[in-house]
């Protein structure tokens, strides 16, 4: 068995396969090719895709695609249940279809499968997840004065306090909810958490007006990949008028920052500890 080939990279959202693994207990239909995004089990910031898979004369509804990987001697687990990170050594690397339901027994491994991910739900999530990219770059340019001492930069150039202090992200349908922890270690980086909690209002004015002018340049953005199956690396990158940018990523992005309409965040420091920023996609009305 080889790693699952996918096509949501170029945004696919329709393709064919052949069966090749059934898990009736668990509900699991894996396919050699797919354009299903998965969650990913170790950073689930993005939820898989849902859509149907269509054998013979049976349709299969699919409620979400997961992760899944078999190992050397021939287990298989999904989800939180798979021990290792993505590509670890020892496991073939698959995209798991979640069957809401019982499979059938005509459906059978061999099958020829006809495979459709929602597209509207991709689109929106798609939208969420590249205005989650560029709210964190504005983030990072917001905050550039608040640092005393010098560290790594963002691809833009400024002091990263994304990967500083992220926790957790979550992509939802046109949104994103971002949590950044801003603890004793942070302010010993550097960061005067005291100066941004006094100007809160001004930074998110800040991010803001930068995410107007970045979507009304109407960039380019694409995802890079190293080859076609769910464990080669792939980066997420945007020609922004500063210059492109690039994160490692494997989620599903919008082909150009028009598709957003219109992008805003709002800043939550309720615990001075722990910043929420939640950004929110506008999509052009057709």
């Amino acid at each position: 068995m080889q790693s699952t080939r996918v096509s949501f990279s170029d945004g696919s959202t329709t393709g064919e396969g052949e069966v090749l693994l059934i898990d009736r207990e668990a509900s699991i239909v894996v396919v050699d090719a797919t354009p299903f995004h998965p969650v990913d089990h170790t950073w689930p910031d993005q939820p898989g895709d849902s859509g149907t898979i269509r054998a013979g004369d049976v349709t299969l509804a699919v409620g979400e695609a997961v992760m899944a990987a078999v190992s050397d001697d021939g287990a298989l687990a999904v989800g939180s249940d798979i021990p290792v990170k993505r590509g670890g050594e020892g496991w073939t690397w698959l995209v798991g279809h979640r069957i809401d339901g019982e499979i059938p027994a005509e459906v059978g491994v061999g099958a020829a499968a006809v495979l459709e991910a929602d597209a509207d739900r991709r689109a929106a999530l798609s939208r969420g997840h590249s205005a989650c990219h560029l709210a964190s770059l504005a983030l990072d340019a917001a905050l550039a004065d608040l640092w005393r001492k010098e560290i790594g930069t963002d691809p833009l150039g400024n002091p990263d306090f994304e990967g500083r202090a992220n926790q957790s992200s979550r992509i939802v349908e046109d949104g994103s909810v971002d949590e950044y922890r801003l603890g004793k270690s942070l302010r010993k980086a550097g960061f005067d958490s005291e100066g941004f909690a006094a100007t809160l209002a001004e930074r998110e004015a800040r991010i803001n007006e930068q995410l107007a002018t970045w979507v009304a340049s109407d960039a380019e953005s694409r995802i890079d990949t190293e080859g076609e199956t769910i464990i080669d690396r792939r980066a997420w990158r945007c020609a922004l008028p500063e210059g492109e940018v690039g994160f490692p990523c494997g989620g599903t992005h919008v082909h150009a920052l028009s598709e957003l309409g219109a992008v805003s965040v709002t800043l939550d420091l309720s615990d001075p500890q722990l910043l929420v920023m939640t950004t929110r996609v506008t999509p052009p009305r057709d």
